[in-house]
């Protein structure tokens, strides 16, 4: 496997690449857009930071790119939806400078506070100016942090060694869990009402998109200060900049800008009360190394593990919950496959149902291997875990998800229903033992059968002989059954069996199956 690396990294990542015997590593930080374009062709890794921009262009010119990691956290610079769409992982390194940017938020705050860098520049200008840059404590202030996640955990952490009251808005994160750090959740009116302080430490979307602009700044106590160590855009500059000149909030401290770098013109550099450092927050030494040795350390689990961590669009499995979750990972793409080969008419909705102890292990990489499994039976072009839910969502096909930890009939079951523009059909499935997995019922018919191989399909009329005849006509044609499970509503109803057998069944036989009296269906899957 070959790996491209296009921007500067610390020697300890690539060290750790080139021990790697099945791994090829090539430098190149010099190639600029045009070059990547011509040699992307070639790898099947690619490791950047800030400076490569990953286009739709880059990305439909890689012909073998399995995978892009990002040194540090952002990744603004992947376009994620094009990468995602042909199956390409992008993880970051969400650890590797926590430490260090929620440091950077913290100077940041207080050096805006207490005036240091105005302070130091009529310094050098051999001023004594003590009195102009009176500052205020940060002691007993409320601290609003936006987002606890790494980094706003970190923050919050140090906020509260500072002897300030912190308050935290972020609507994934349990109550649970703010009282063990000992904040207090609240909704993101209240923490602009309340804040001396606001930190932002959340990722940039369309939702996110200046979050702090003119509305929420007139929310916000007269003299609030704000910092932002994030990502450029989440404040509206120009709204930030109108209510500096107004008195309403008494300073600001940015790390970050909407264009990077900023404008000579930009009027956030002219005005004294803003703090600006060139995007320095994962700017140590430290950090750098730490986010090299974790990009390096990933690329090689994913190459030679197949292991995923941090992956921004595809969910991310420890490796012992992975083992936990593998056998109904399996069980999710063959229980998608099979219902798939069973509906007629065009996929419309697909609803998952899980029951059990599993709900609690995260039930969201066992619907995209349900996904995977549904449109690799009809999709000419490759489906993987990262694009199988942009596929899905092309397509139309709307998924829902339904949970309780409450068994049903098995400890843990997965009950899987198509809409199609037919009719709704569905299939159950659970593991039994460790791992072995079983379809134990289809429609209203319970069974336990093994999904594999080639399985013969069949509906009849629950009359004598009926099972006689097709044995009959398989063993005339050569197939050989290797097991055989019936399920069956009452006697003398109807009932469905599922015939796993070793080869093929001609087509010509199964229309023959078919027109045997009291058929009503008949067809073969391949798993």
């Amino acid at each position: 496997m070959k790996i491209l690396i296009s921007d500067d990294l610390s020697e300890r990542g690539i060290e750790i690449l080139q021990k790697e015997k099945d791994l090829t590593v090539d430098v190149k930080t010099d190639l600029g857009h045009e070059g990547l374009l011509k040699e992307i062709k070639h790898y099947d890794g690619l490791i950047i930071r800030s400076a490569t921009k990953v286009t739709k262009d880059i990305i439909d010119a890689a012909k073998a790119l399995k995978i892009i990691g990002r040194a540090g956290i952002g990744v603004d610079n992947v376009d994620l939806d094009s990468a995602s769409k042909k199956g390409i992982i992008v993880m970051n390194t969400p650890g590797g400078n926590t430490i260090t940017t929620a440091e950077h938020a913290i100077a940041m705050m207080l050096a805006m506070s207490r005036n240091i860098p105005q302070a130091n520049a009529s310094m050098k200008e051999k001023k004594w100016e003590k009195k102009k840059f009176t500052g205020v404590e940060v002691f007993h202030k409320t601290l609003g942090i936006i987002g606890l996640g790494r980094i706003g955990t970190v923050v919050a952490q140090r906020g509260l060694g500072l002897g300030m009251n912190v308050m935290v808005c972020d609507p994934f994160i349990s109550e649970e869990k703010t009282k063990t750090i000992g904040v207090k959740k609240v909704k993101l009116e209240k923490l602009f009402r309340e804040s001396d302080y606001i930190t932002i430490h959340c990722s940039k979307t369309d939702e996110s998109k200046h979050m702090i602009g003119e509305e929420a700044l007139s929310l916000m106590k007269d003299g609030v200060r704000i910092v932002n160590c994030a990502r450029g855009g989440l404040i509206d500059e120009n709204a930030l900049c109108e209510a500096i000149k107004s008195g309403k909030v008494a300073g600001a401290a940015l790390d970050v800008f909407e264009e990077e770098p900023p404008s000579s013109d930009n009027p956030l550099l002219s005005l004294d009360r803003i703090v600006c450092t060139p995007h320095l927050g994962a700017s140590t030494g430290e950090a750098q190394e730490n986010v090299a040795i974790d990009v390096a350390n990933q690329m090689v689990d994913f190459f030679k593990k197949g292991q995923i961590s941090n992956a921004v669009n595809v969910p991310s499995m420890e490796f012992d919950l992975l083992k936990k979750l593998e056998p109904y990972l399996v069980l999710a793409e063959k229980m998608g496959s099979f219902l798939t080969q069973m509906v007629e008419g065009g996929i419309q909705e697909v609803t998952i149902k899980y029951n059990g102890e599993i709900v609690n292990l995260g039930v969201k990489p066992i619907t995209i291997h349900i996904l995977k499994g549904i449109l690799q039976v009809f999709m000419q072009t490759e489906v993987n875990v990262v694009n199988a839910p942009y596929l899905a969502k092309e397509r139309g096909i709307e998924v829902v998800e339904r949970s309780s930890t409450e068994a049903e009939d098995y400890a843990n079951l997965i009950v899987l229903e198509i809409k199609t523009d037919k009719k709704k059909s569905h299939i159950a499935g659970t593991i039994f033992g460790n791992k072995e997995p079983r379809i134990v019922r289809i429609d209203d018919y319970r069974l336990e059968a093994v999904p594999s191989g080639h399985m013969l399909v069949f509906s009849n009329k629950d009359v004598p002989g009926t099972i006689g005849k097709i044995g009959t006509l398989l063993g005339e044609n050569n197939v050989n059954i290797a097991g055989m499970q019936l399920g069956r509503v009452a006697p003398k109803g109807n009932a469905v069996s599922v015939v796993n057998v070793d080869s093929p069944v001609p087509e010509k036989v199964l229309d023959e199956i078919r027109n045997l009296p009291y058929i009503f269906y008949a067809k073969m899957v391949k798993l």
